[in-house]
């Protein structure tokens, strides 16, 4: 009830970055260790649809991350239904079109869900029956040759022998948490590799980062993946939909502010020939395009606010969450939880207090949103109008090297010639 106070007295304070949480707050579970594992649901990291046709859940998709950067913490992430998880155990994986007809002996359906037989079921090996529509497996090869030498002999299959029947597999479900972030990270690297097939598309090279926050080495991390392979491209999405904030926003727009001053050229290699390319190294010298969204927040809308301000690209996608005001989040109460206050007001000479984010939002220099409905087919409209603005821009302003200077100038004194040189 205390919580529910403190909550109401924060919010007439009309300032966004004004949290109540944590401390003395009771668990849902009550300590009931039954009910959290009843509560506790693992998923097989895949997109699944019950079917009534098949008799199971089909397999819509496994999402697939970046295989060069497929390391969590340390450790692989991949779809437990995945080859590469299950070739390591002598399995072959699923795929979309495959059909799922039970969970450890269980016909999934006779529940309302698959998932209810996976509750506590993380980290724990399970058996399910599938129908491999669209996979093989040696168990389905070793079958289809029995069947195949059984006709040669003109011996009749036995009954149920034929069409695809039901074969076990041995797979260990993750926890809901791992699969939302597999799933974010098949979205992470599916949103780059249509940027960069939109952009070779409309004739020129990009470079692409997602930052789902701000908030130290991982988000930094994602940058630096994101942004130095790429550095030399004609253009650079970075996007920060649905980042959630953190404080590296400077360490972002220091390194987009890094200009070429000077350019390198062996005799036989430059920047275009594998050579070394300009100093200052790795600087970007392209057009820079940020996307937003309306749950970018706090740092998030710093870094688009910074990068308007600075001049260093256009924004482009919606409005944004409008929290100008920081905090510390270290006033923490007797019982151990934060009520948090705002803090830390910003400024400047153009917007003056809040940046003209607190209350308001970064507004976009393009606005366009994402239907719903498309976003779920797949659709991302504003990714598309990024890659649109940046032809534009590189059309109106080529991004080129310098031109070559050409021959040095013989600086040798030239006999019989009177240069003013008394030496």
């Amino acid at each position: 009830f205390a919580q529910i106070v403190l909550k109401q007295m924060i919010g007439e304070l009309s300032a966004l970055h004004s949290f109540v949480y944590g401390g003395d707050y009771p668990s849902p579970y009550h300590g009931n260790a039954a009910l959290f594992a009843m509560n506790n649901v693992a998923t097989l990291g895949a997109i699944l649809q019950r079917s009534v046709e098949n008799r199971g859940y089909l397999v819509v998709d496994i999402p697939e991350r970046d295989p060069d950067f497929h390391m969590i913490d340390g450790e692989p992430m991949y779809s437990p239904l995945s080859n590469q998880v299950l070739k390591l155990s002598g399995q072959a994986g699923l795929k979309p079109g495959d059909v799922i007809v039970a969970v450890n002996h269980e016909n999934v359906m006779d529940v309302p869900d698959i998932h209810m037989l996976l509750r506590n079921m993380a980290g724990e090996s399970v058996r399910l029956d599938v129908l491999r529509t669209s996979s093989t497996s040696k168990f389905r090869e070793l079958r289809e040759t029995k069947r195949r030498l059984l006709q040669s002999q003109g011996i009749e299959a036995a009954e149920g022998t034929e069409g695809i029947l039901p074969e076990p597999l041995v797979v260990v479900p993750m926890s809901s948490g791992d699969s939302g972030n597999l799933a974010y990270a098949a979205w992470e690297w599916k949103t780059r590799s249509r940027a960069k097939s939109l952009a070779a598309a409309a004739g020129f090279s990009i470079g692409y980062a997602h930052l789902r926050d701000m908030s130290g080495a991982s988000s930094m991390d994602s940058f630096v993946r994101g942004f130095y392979p790429d550095y030399n491209k004609d253009a650079l999405i970075i996007d920060v939909r649905n980042n959630n904030g953190g404080n590296i926003d400077s360490w972002l727009l220091d390194t987009l502010q890094r200009s070429a001053w000077m350019y390198w050229e062996g005799r036989s290699s430059n920047i275009t020939t594998g050579g070394l390319g300009w100093d200052m190294q790795y600087a970007f010298r392209g057009h820079l395009v940020v996307l937003i969204n309306e749950h970018t927040s706090s740092d998030g809308e710093g870094f688009a606010r910074g990068v308007s301000e600075l001049g260093l690209g256009k924004l482009v996608g919606k409005r944004t969450w409008g929290g100008g005001i920081w905090l510390s989040s270290d006033n923490h109460l007797v019982d151990g939880g934060i009520a948090s206050a705002p803090e830390i007001g910003t400024y400047n000479d153009n917007f003056g207090w809040g940046l003209g984010v607190e209350q308001m939002g970064v507004k976009p220099d393009v606005e366009v949103d994402n239907n719903p409905k498309s976003a779920f087919d797949g659709e991302d409209t504003q990714l598309e109008r990024a890659i649109s603005v940046l032809k534009e821009w590189l059309e109106k302003e080529p991004v080129a090297l310098p031109k070559d200077p050409g021959h040095r100038e013989d600086m040798n004194k030239k006999e019989g010639v009177d240069d003013g040189c008394s030496a």
